[in-house]
Parts: structure tokens; C-alpha cells; sequence
């Protein structure tokens, strides 16, 4: 027990860092005492509750699972397709001149988690949100997740970077693996999926499907 909570201690931590907050003000945010936090950090084991307040402050999922710890390390890259769609995207995007976060985390009270990819012109205000998915597991789960984002993301990234009065737009994408699994969930949710991509191909009236636009793209944008 004592390794996992360095290694939890640490990751805290580090986000923290990464932001740029103060001790106080991860404590603030997670609603705990400075004593707790600090002791999180040192690597002190603590509460359940207190390493979920502190990782949704931090705009961090808390996932607790008993794994075998040789599945433990290789779980980073159980899906090297989804990595190496973001590579593609962000080696792209740069070119075109666009500053690429991965992994983006980001909070909004009880909503947190993470943006697979967002690609941001400070300058014109405008912020562009790539959702990856090789596959669906669990369709509610990633609607819900994903219209948190649609909502929630924009706004609390505009705040951390100092962008004075939001983004003028924001553009959200669902880049979708084209495979039989992905289409097969896609064709069984058809009206799940119309309701956050409005975008896809209608159906024709013998029951066969539109070709004119590429079920592959699902787009949600304003």
C-alpha cells in the first residue's frame, strides 16, 4: 500500500505542477485540508475519498482496478492505433500552425476528464477538439462524456491559458476508426449517434445506405 500511494502521491503532484497551483490552492479546489494534500504528496496514505477529491480537482478520472502488475504497464499502450491517431493529428495541425495539447485535462465542478486532443489559435480565439475512437464499448458512457466536453472543455481551457473572454468558436470532432466493429456499433445506434453528429448519412428509402457523404466522419461543430 505504501508503493501505491507514492506513486498516487506523485502523479498529484505532478498535475499540480503542471498547472501551476500552489499547495493551498489544490487544496481549496479539492475541499480538503492543506495537512491532506500535503500529506498525498509526501506520499502518505489517505482516505479513498480524499485521492478522488483530489483527482477531480485536477481534472484527473480516479480509476481503481486490481490488475496483476505486469497488465498494469502495458495498459498505456493497450491501443496503439488511438496513439497513433493523435500523432498524425498533432504532427498535422502543427504544421498548419496551431498550438496541439494531448491528453488535455479539464474540469468543470462534478465534470472532469480528458480531451484526446485540442489544437488552439490564440490569436483568432479558436479552439478544435479531436475525439478518437477506435471502438465503442460503451456508447452512453461516451456520449455522456463527450457532450461534457462539447460544454465544459472550452471554457475551462480558455481560463486556464488567459484567453480574455473565451474562444470565439469552438469545433468539436469525433475522428472514428473506419472498421467493421466501429460501423457495426454505429449502424446499431444510428439515432444515438445523430444526436451529437448531426452529420451522419441519412438512409436511403429501400433501407440501403447514403453514399453521397463517408459514414467515417462524425462531425458536431458550431
Amino acid at each position: 500500500m505504501a508503493r501505491v500511494a507514492q506513486r498516487l502521491g506523485q502523479e498529484v503532484r505532478d498535475e499540480r505542477l503542471r498547472r501551476g497551483w500552489r499547495l493551498i490552492d489544490l487544496a481549496e479546489r479539492a475541499e480538503i485540508s492543506m495537512s491532506t494534500a500535503h500529506g498525498v504528496e509526501a506520499g502518505e496514505i489517505s482516505s479513498l475519498d480524499g485521492y478522488v477529491r483530489l483527482a477531480l480537482a485536477l481534472g484527473l478520472t480516479p480509476r481503481f482496478t486490481l490488475l496483476p502488475e505486469r497488465t498494469s504497464r502495458t495498459l498505456r499502450d493497450a491501443d496503439p492505433v488511438h496513439a497513433a491517431m493523435g500523432e498524425v493529428e498533432a504532427a498535422h495541425l502543427r504544421w498548419l500552425g496551431y498550438e496541439v495539447r494531448l491528453d488535455e485535462p479539464y474540469q468543470h465542478y462534478q465534470f472532469a476528464g480528458r480531451a484526446d486532443l485540442v489544437a488552439i489559435h490564440r490569436e483568432q480565439r479558436t479552439l478544435l477538439h479531436l475525439e478518437n475512437r477506435t471502438r465503442f464499448p460503451d456508447v452512453q458512457s461516451f456520449v455522456g462524456a463527450y457532450n461534457g466536453k462539447r460544454a465544459y472543455l472550452g471554457p475551462d481551457l480558455a481560463g486556464r491559458l488567459g484567453i480574455t473572454g473565451g474562444f470565439r468558436s469552438e469545433t468539436h470532432v469525433v475522428v472514428a476508426l473506419w472498421s467493421a466493429e466501429a460501423l457495426h456499433t454505429m449502424r446499431l445506434r444510428e439515432q444515438t449517434f445523430r444526436a451529437i453528429c448531426p452529420t451522419l448519412p441519412t438512409r436511403s428509402p429501400r433501407g440501403g445506405q447514403d453514399r453521397r457523404r463517408p459514414m467515417g466522419r462524425l462531425r458536431a461543430a458550431w
